[in-house]
């Protein structure tokens, strides 16, 4: 005859997740490889500009040349992170909303820039905008041939950081704007691109990063001609030739705090905005 009380079991122990090495061990490793592969080489382009006293540096950043080369490095910069914050996000909805035939070998063709050497996308670039143009169109010497090798190379930037986050987005959200009579321009500004905003920002900042300090795309379709074409790397090239070392690392100084300071704010802007949409919900 089976026994109508049943056993009780001794509870388990509580079984802890396992750690895998200190956290002091992974923040010392972790701190140990940035120092050398970042923070060493910043300290030695900064000792670098030094060598020469505060006098040289400014000389060597406020010279004519300098300053014409950053005003054409910004100002193509800042209109190719624009025209790609645009596009960017467009190519990324495309690939995660729509379907299409070939839309797998779309999505593989945006990481080509990531793959292709620099000196070659300006070799695609002088074959395809030089003066045996087969579209028409001479851009050799010009701010916009400049400007399309930037874009080229700085697209995948938008596109790969917006494209997960659009993956990850909720539809039943857009569903029901729908469904309360919200059409789609309105959908669009009100919920998608709010949630969207700090990948887009960060995007669009490692897009301008890449484009303040870009050489090889540039070097021959731009030809580096002074106060149109030549951007503040080729400059910067210019003076190495010229055994002025202080001078390029004073240069680098400014194009690395440029960015820095464009990507802080980007950034700060971007978490503000994903704080905002955290209460929102």
């Amino acid at each position: 005859m089976t026994s109508t009380v049943e056993a009780v079991e001794p509870a388990r122990p509580r079984v802890l997740p396992r750690r895998y090495g200190s956290t002091s061990l992974r923040v010392g490793a972790a701190t140990l490889w940035l120092s050398i592969i970042v923070l060493l080489p910043l300290a030695a382009i900064l000792w670098q500009s030094a060598t020469g006293g505060w006098r040289a540096f400014w000389l060597a950043v406020t010279s004519n040349s300098a300053l014409d080369s950053f005003r054409v490095t910004l100002t193509i910069s800042v209109g190719v992170t624009v025209v790609n914050g645009i596009f960017g996000l467009i190519v990324a909805w495309v690939l995660t909303r729509d379907d299409f035939p070939g839309k797998r070998l779309v999505d593989a063709v945006i990481d080509l820039p990531f793959a292709l050497p620099t000196i070659v996308a300006s070799l695609v670039m002088l074959a395809l905008y030089g003066p045996a143009s087969p579209v028409g169109l001479h851009l050799q010497h010009t701010q916009w041939g400049v400007g399309i090798a930037l874009l080229f190379v700085t697209l995948p930037f938008v596109v790969r950081s917006v494209q997960p986050v659009l993956l990850e987005l909720d539809r039943e959200v857009e569903e029901a704007a729908a469904s309360l009579g919200a059409d789609n321009r309105l959908i669009f500004t009100r919920v998608v691109l709010p949630a969207l905003l700090p990948s887009l920002l960060s995007g669009a900042g490692l897009a301008f990063s890449r484009a303040i300090g870009e050489f090889g795309s540039v070097v021959l379709i731009g030809g580096a001609v002074p106060g149109e074409t030549e951007v503040s790397s080729q400059w910067i090239r210019t003076l190495i030739e010229n055994d002025d070392k202080v001078g390029a690392a004073a240069i680098s100084i400014v194009l690395l705090l440029i960015s820095f300071v464009v990507l802080f704010i980007l950034r700060a802007v971007g978490a503000r905005a994903a704080k905002r949409e955290e209460l929102a919900e």
